[in-house]
Order: C-alpha cells, then sequence, then structure tokens
C-alpha cells in the first residue's frame, strides 16, 4: 500500500497578499528607468548645446525615461531601453510639421544602453564631433542612423562588433578617413549601408565582398580612390549601387554582371576607363543606369541589348566611339538615353524606331552622320530631341518631324541652309536650338504662332530682318539667343513683348552682334516681360544713346553687357541699385563723367570693365579684386589699380 503525501492548504488571504507582491515588481521593474540607461540618456542630453524645439524637455531626472521621455521606447519585461530615436520633423501649434534641429555632440555614454535595437539620431543637422567608438559596445544594435548631421573623424573599428546590423547610415556628414576593412569584413547582417556626402578617402575595402545580405550600397560623392574591387560580384542580393562622384580608377569589373538583381547603377563623375564589360548583360534587373563623366573607351557592347528592363541609360561625357549597336533597338523599355559627348560614330541605327517608350534622346557632340532614319517618326513618346554638333548635313529639318509631336528640338551645328522651314509654325515645341547653323532670309512673321515657345536659340546664323511684330505673341518665351545674325530694328520689339503670367518674364537676352538700333528705352526697367530677367547682353550693336537709369530697377540682374554699343553720357549711380549685378561690361563705348562708387562696390561684383571709354576722375575705393586693364583706355582715370591721382 503506497503511502500518500498530503500537500497543506494555503490560506487564500496570504495566497492574495503573494499575487499582489508578484505584480506589484513587476509593475516596478516595468515602469522603472535602469540607472544605467537614465544615466547614459541624461548624458546625451548634456552634451546638447541647443534644443530650440524643445525635443529633451521632458528628459528630467525625476521622470521615468520608459513611461515619459520623448523618443525611448523601453523592453516592457526588461524595462532596458531599446529604442532612442530623434526625428527631424515635429508638429507646430498650427498642426503643420516644423522642422527641428539640435546642436551638440554624441555622448560616450550611448555605448551603455546595451540593450539598444534602434538609435536614430538622423536629420538633427547640427550634431559635430567624432562618433564615440563606444557605440561598438551596442552589441544587440540591429539600426544605426546618425545621417544629415556635421559629425565627423573617422568611422570607428569597434563597428566590427556591431554584428546584429541591418540598417547603417553614415550619409551626409563630415565623416573622414578610410573605412577600416574589419568593419566590412564583420557585419554580415548588413542589408542596407549609407555612407554618402562624406569625406571618406582611400581605397574600397575588398572585405566588402562579405556583405552577402547588402541590397543597398551608397558610397556617392565621397573621396575614394583606386578601383571598384572585383568582390562587388559577391553581393547577389545587391538591389542599389552608388559610387557616383569620387575618385575611383581603374576599369569596371567583370564580376558586376553578376549582380542579377542589381536595379540602379551609378558610377558616374570618377576617373574609371576601359571598355564597359561585355558581363553587363548580366544585369537582367537593371532599371536606372548612369556611366557618365568617366574615361570610358571602345564601344558600347552589343550585349547590352539584354537589359530588357532598363529605363535610363546615361553615357555621356566619355571616350566612347565606334557605331552604336543595333541591339539597342530591343530594349523597349528605355525612356531616356544620354550619349553626348562621346566618338560615336556612322548612322542612327534604324531598330532605334522600336523604343516606343522613349522620351529622351540626346546624342549631340559626337561624330554621327546622317541621314537621320525615317524609323524615328513611330517615336510618338519622345519628347526631347538632341542631335547638336553632328555632321549630319542635314540642309532641312526633315519635314516627317512633326509626326514626334515634340516638346524640345536641338539641332545646333547640323548643317541646317535655308529659311526657317513653315511647319515649325504649327508645332508645340517649348525648346527649339537652331545655333551654329547655315540659316537665312528673315525671321518669319508665323514665329508668333509657336506660342509654346520658352527657349529660342537663333544665334550663329545669317537672318537679317527686323523682329517682327508677332514677336510680342510668345507670351511664355523666358530665354532668348540670337547673337552674331544680322538683325535690324529697335529693341523694344524684343522689350516690349506680352507674358502670361506668372509665367513668360524673360530670364536671359542675348541680342549682341546684329545692326540693332537705339537708343535704349528709358524705362526698359519698368517693362513687364523685363522685370525678372538675370542676363542682358547687348554687345556689338548700333545703339548710342546712354544708359537708362531704370535698368538699376531689375533687382535679378546678374550680368549686364553693353559693350562696343556707341553709349555716351554718363554711368547711372542707379546702377548701383542692381544688387545682384555679378557681371558689369561697359568698355568699347563713349561714356564720360566718373565711376559711381556705388556701382563699383556692389557687394557681389565679380567681373567689370570700363575700358577704352572717356571717363575721367579718382577710381572710387572698392573690395572686387578688379584688373587695371577693366579701366585701361580712360585717359582721365587715375587711382588704384592706376598710377596715383595728381593731387594738383
Amino acid at each position: 500500500m503506497r503511502a500518500s503525501i498530503n500537500r497543506p492548504k494555503m490560506s487564500p488571504i496570504p495566497l492574495l497578499f503573494a499575487v499582489s507582491a508578484t505584480l506589484f515588481r513587476a509593475l516596478i521593474t516595468v515602469e522603472s528607468c535602469h540607472p544605467a540607461d537614465r544615466e547614459a540618456l541624461l548624458h546625451f542630453k548634456s552634451r546638447i548645446t541647443s534644443d530650440p524645439s524643445n525635443l529633451l524637455r521632458l528628459w528630467t531626472p525625476s521622470s521615468d525615461c520608459c513611461a515619459s521621455w520623448a523618443g525611448v521606447t523601453c523592453d516592457p519585461s526588461s524595462g532596458r531601453v531599446v529604442n532612442v530615436s530623434r526625428p527631424g520633423l515635429t508638429s507646430g501649434d498650427d498642426g503643420f510639421p516644423v522642422d527641428t534641429y539640435m546642436s551638440g555632440s554624441l555622448s560616450p555614454y550611448l555605448g551603455n544602453l546595451t540593450s539598444l535595437q534602434l538609435l536614430d539620431l538622423s536629420n538633427l543637422k547640427d550634431l559635430q564631433g567624432p562618433i564615440p567608438p563606444e557605440l561598438g559596445r551596442l552589441s544587440r544594435l540591429i539600426h544605426l542612423f546618425l545621417d544629415s548631421n556635421k559629425l565627423a573623424g573617422p568611422i570607428p573599428g569597434t563597428f566590427q562588433y556591431l554584428r546584429r546590423l541591418n540598417k547603417l547610415y553614415l550619409s551626409d556628414n563630415r565623416v573622414s578617413g578610410s573605412v577600416p576593412p574589419a568593419v566590412f569584413g564583420s557585419l554580415r547582417s548588413l542589408v542596407e549601408l549609407g555612407l554618402s556626402g562624406n569625406r571618406l578617402s582611400g581605397k574600397i575595402p575588398s572585405s566588402i565582398g562579405k556583405l552577402g545580405m547588402l541590397i543597398k550600397l551608397d558610397l556617392h560623392q565621397n573621396r575614394f580612390s583606386g578601383g571598384i574591387p572585383s568582390e562587388i560580384g559577391n553581393l547577389r542580393n545587391l538591389k542599389y549601387l552608388d559610387m557616383s562622384e569620387n575618385q575611383l580608377t581603374g576599369r569596371i569589373p567583370y564580376s558586376i554582371g553578376e549582380l542579377s538583381s542589381l536595379v540602379l547603377f551609378y558610377l558616374n563623375s570618377n576617373k574609371i576607363h576601359g571598355s564597359i564589360p561585355s558581363s553587363i548583360s548580366g544585369l537582367g534587373s537593371l532599371v536606372f543606369c548612369r556611366l557618365s563623366e568617366n574615361k570610358l573607351t571602345g564601344r558600347i557592347p552589343a550585349s547590352i541589348g539584354n537589359l530588357t528592363k532598363i529605363q535610363r541609360l546615361i553615357l555621356e561625357n566619355n571616350m566612347l566611339g565606334g557605331n552604336l549597336p543595333y541591339t539597342i533597338g530591343h530594349l523597349t523599355t528605355l525612356t531616356d538615353i544620354f550619349f553626348s559627348s562621346n566618338r560615336f560614330v556612322g548612322r542612327i541605327p534604324s531598330s532605334f524606331g522600336n523604343l516606343q517608350s522613349l522620351q529622351s534622346l540626346d546624342l549631340s557632340r559626337n561624330h554621327i552622320s546622317g541621314p537621320i532614319p525615317t524609323e524615328l517618326s513611330k517615336l510618338k513618346n519622345l519628347q526631347s530631341l538632341d542631335l547638336s554638333g553632328n555632321p549630319l548635313r542635314l540642309v532641312t529639318i526633315p519635314r516627317w518631324f512633326q509626326e514626334m509631336r515634340l516638346f524640345s528640338l536641338l539641332l545646333a551645328k547640323t548643317g541646317i541652309e535655308g529659311p526657317l522651314p513653315r511647319w515649325l509654325s504649327s508645332s508645340s515645341l517649348s525648346t527649339l536650338d537652331l545655333s551654329s547653323n547655315a540659316l537665312t532670309g528673315k525671321l518669319p512673321r508665323w514665329v508668333g504662332n509657336m506660342s509654346n515657345l520658352s527657349f529660342l536659340n537663333l544665334s550663329n546664323n545669317g537672318f537679317h530682318s527686323p523682329i517682327p511684330s508677332e514677336f510680342k505673341n510668345l507670351t511664355l518665351l523666358m530665354d532668348l539667343d540670337l547673337h552674331s545674325n544680322r538683325f535690324t530694328s529697335r529693341l523694344n520689339s524684343v522689350f516690349l513683348k506680352r507674358v502670361q503670367n506668372p509665367l513668360g518674364h524673360f530670364n536671359s537676352i542675348n541680342l549682341s552682334n546684329n545692326m540693332f538700333r537705339g537708343p535704349i528705352d528709358e524705362n526698359v526697367g519698368d517693362m513687364e516681360a523685363m522685370t525678372s530677367i538675370t542676363s542682358l547682353i547687348l554687345s556689338d550693336n548700333v545703339l548710342g544713346g546712354s544708359i537708362p537709369k531704370s535698368l538699376g530697377k531689375l533687382s535679378q540682374i546678374m550680368t549686364l553687357e553693353l559693350v562696343n554699343d556707341g553709349i555716351s553720357g554718363k554711368i547711372p549711380v542707379e546702377l548701383g541699385n542692381a544688387t545682384a549685378l555679378s557681371t558689369l561690361r561697359l568698355s568699347r563705348n563713349k561714356l564720360r563723367g566718373g565711376i559711381p562708387k556705388e556701382v563699383l562696390n556692389l557687394k557681389g561684383l565679380q567681373e567689370f570693365d570700363v575700358s577704352d571709354n572717356l571717363l575721367g576722375g579718382r577710381i572710387p575705393p572698392h573690395k572686387a579684386n578688379i584688373p587695371a586693364s577693366a579701366f585701361s583706355g580712360n585717359p582721365g582715370l587715375c587711382g588704384a589699380p592706376l598710377p596715383p591721382c595728381n593731387h594738383q
């Protein structure tokens, strides 16, 4: 017979007290702030010298960091701080977001937050000083965001111990030095790495190839040098790769073709040489590719035709040559091609007519010859076509161009001759550049029908006519360049152009080297189309008259050139009211009197030239660095930088 053991029965009252005590202790644990965490966060606050938005106003020693401190989150079971986040925006009294900032430095005590998983101090704009090496003790950290501040110094080598780190952003700071190879070699869990907009230098460590989980790698706008490590091909999960705006040399590694998941590839503004590897065909997911502003040579490989998802292909400003591959016509997802300033030869492949999604085609400044394939007329979505600076020998603009419904047409220096084609009058063009051709005849009256024009450049041609009165109907025109023709008539035919508020106010006008007659209207500064102008160049005409005082009312004008215009009278003191002026050229005229000190002491004045006039008197003292040649040819002028004045 088995003996039974009876457990003593517990009274219900002591049991109630026991349960209550347990719950009370748990409540205390959850609500109270761990002393080490409180000390660390208060020390961080003590290093903040300015907090104008009062982001840390609730961080006081007498309050509970887990319960009431903004931006702090604790683990409910342990009471330890797991998240510290200070967003760069807060809500104002009116409910609208207000941009905020903090000044100060990072406390090394942050390294004592040993349970921390998220540290987000991004976009506070004015955090300065070094990144504390003590942050390497945050072994549980998953996300570290310190971007958009003014942090300086190196990346701490202790970051190699942040082995759980998933996202690391130090972008847009002043971080310098080289990247410790051990950091790249250890952060095997890293998915996103942002180091852009800093002063990092040295080589990109080959250990970067160990970051096999990486999806996003942004190193742009630093000072990295040396070659791209071939180990980059190990990053098979990579979707975003930006190494642009550095000082990288060497070739694009053949292993780049292993990045089959890559969506964005930016390598522009470096010193990369050699050819584009044929392995680029392996980038089957690529959508955006920018390899511009390098020293790439050779032909574009035919294998580029395998990039079946590509939308933007930017290869401009290199030394690429040979014929354009026919296989580009297979890339029917392309929306933008920018191949300008290379050495391409031959004709445009007729297969380009297959690019039904194409919106921009820029083949300017190459050695491409004509004729232009009529297949391009099928590009119904094409908005911008730039073939400038190619020996196309067009003679005339093909009439079938009007079938493309372009907004921007640039055919400068392409061998066009004769008058403007009449079909332009019914086009929807906003930008038209036919400069440096052999166009002749009159500017037709129907130009007034091109009511969408905002930019017109007919410079360096042989036009010889007045500006027709219909020109005033170009109510959206903002930039006009007619220099180096034989246009006649008064300037008011341009200045009195109508506007379509708020559009159509001139930004720039260049009418130099023509036969326009003056004088310049005294009220030019009050004319509606002129109120926003930043550049006005009227040199080498037969204007005569004087400089209008009302030019001083042009508050945004930065460049004013009236060289060799037969202008007489004085330099008006009112020009000193045009406070944005940085370039003022009035040489080779008949100007008399002195130089107003208000003009010579314009705050932003960088270029000033009144040489070869009839000016006299002492040159006013001035801060701008103006050479003596800018005052020469005025026998009556004296004083620095010319010889001193004769006091008698």
